[in-house]
């Protein structure tokens, strides 16, 4: 199976003033956010991709528009990446949400939530991890087991597609930190996955163009990626 790069969007006016965004229409990045963004870009450098997705919700598309400029791909829209519905919390202030007692429970059993008005976070994790899976396996067809390809989303989408990745219960969930523009890396395989890296914000992924060798081909851990010269 192929390699997945999990990028979260940059940063939106709603993630620096704590209001939860949610499914909101309009929310695009905010000027650092942009920055975030390119940066991450230059982190793909010299890494060919085989395909991309993003989340339907602007940040997204606009974060897969700056990290793909210049690569000739283009992020195709995948619905089961976006956002978790928040229903009746959505665009209320982070300070009053942690108040409810609601949040207690996100934060101590998600698996077990669901919104007033929205999405349990059980069918959130469901739909995320079956669109990454499936669009891996597509990939993998079509380019080979040492493909590469990006998906952009969002911070508890990202969040249970590597606690699934990490074979960890959802209730684990919250105990990943995903931060805005961040790269996670998933390389799946027929006899489990692995996670090459969690919520990275510096260096190359240039040497992912390479497959190593897997850890399960080996004890101790093994002797990593090569990294390509200078």
């Amino acid at each position: 199976m192929s390699t997945v790069i999990l990028a979260r969007h940059g940063r939106t006016v709603a993630n620096a003033t704590g209001v939860l965004a949610g499914r909101t229409p309009g929310i695009r990045l905010d000027d650092v956010g942009v920055r975030q963004a390119g940066e991450a870009a230059q982190r793909l450098s010299g890494l060919p991709l085989a395909g991309a997705v993003t989340s339907p919700l602007e940040r997204c598309k606009e974060t897969a528009t700056i990290l793909l400029r210049g690569t000739g791909v283009r992020a195709r829209v995948e619905r089961g990446l976006t956002e978790c519905d928040y229903g009746e919390w959505t665009g209320r202030p982070m300070k009053e949400l942690v108040k409810e007692d609601l949040w207690k429970v996100v934060q101590a059993h998600p698996a077990g939530v669901r919104f007033p008005g929205g999405e349990a976070m059980a069918e959130m994790s469901a739909r995320a991890v079956r669109s990454v899976r499936a669009w891996d396996a597509r990939v993998s067809d079509a380019a080979g087991d040492d493909a590469v390809w990006l998906a952009v989303a969002h911070g508890d989408v990202i969040k249970s597609v590597l606690a699934d990745a990490l074979g960890v219960h959802l209730d684990a969930f919250q105990r990943i930190v995903v931060d805005p523009a961040s790269l996670s890396v998933i390389r799946y395989t027929p006899q489990r996955s692995y996670v090459l890296a969690m919520n990275t914000t510096e260096g190359s992924l240039a040497h992912l163009a390479k497959q190593a060798e897997l850890p399960e081909q080996k004890l101790g851990g093994g002797a990593g990626p090569t990294v390509p010269s200078p």
